[in-house]
């Protein structure tokens, strides 16, 4: 079995900013010459996330109107207490997406569903310089 890691470095506007990410992974596999195994993306930091969502104008804006409902800024965090950064939605909204994916490759593709885009979710009030970990293995 062959391993190949990479690290991706992206730039985000800030909070609730949505990157598609999908051409750069397929990039990455394609020049890793893996044709069937698994890539594995992960966002180091405590303020993104990593999933996959139909990439269009209408999720991007019901995304993060979701996330407002499940863990709204005007609330109090304890981490606010600790760090006075205003971020504390940040944290949790990242933890509960999660940081890392892994997608199957066959044939040297992704294997997604037509709709299906693999997307950086940003969740900190400011804009970040954020580095993907890419690990690719297979034959």
């Amino acid at each position: 079995m062959k391993v190949v890691t990479r690290d991706l470095e992206l730039h985000t506007k800030g909070e609730s900013d949505i990157l598609n990410i999908t051409e750069e992974i397929a990039n990455e596999i394609e020049s890793s010459k893996i044709g069937n195994g698994v890539v594995t993306i992960f966002v180091k930091g405590s303020t993104a996330a990593l999933t996959t969502i139909e990439y269009e104008p209408g999720l991007k804006q019901d995304f993060p109107a979701f996330l407002e409902r499940i863990a709204p800024r005007n609330i109090e965090y304890q981490h606010e207490r600790t760090w006075h950064d205003g971020n504390g939605h940040s944290h949790v909204r990242a933890s509960l997406i999660g940081p890392s994916l892994t997608v199957p490759i066959v044939d040297g593709r992704l294997t997604l569903g037509v709709w299906q885009q693999i997307v950086v979710l940003e969740f900190d009030t400011r804009s970040r310089v954020r580095t993907l970990v890419t690990m690719i293995m297979g034959e």
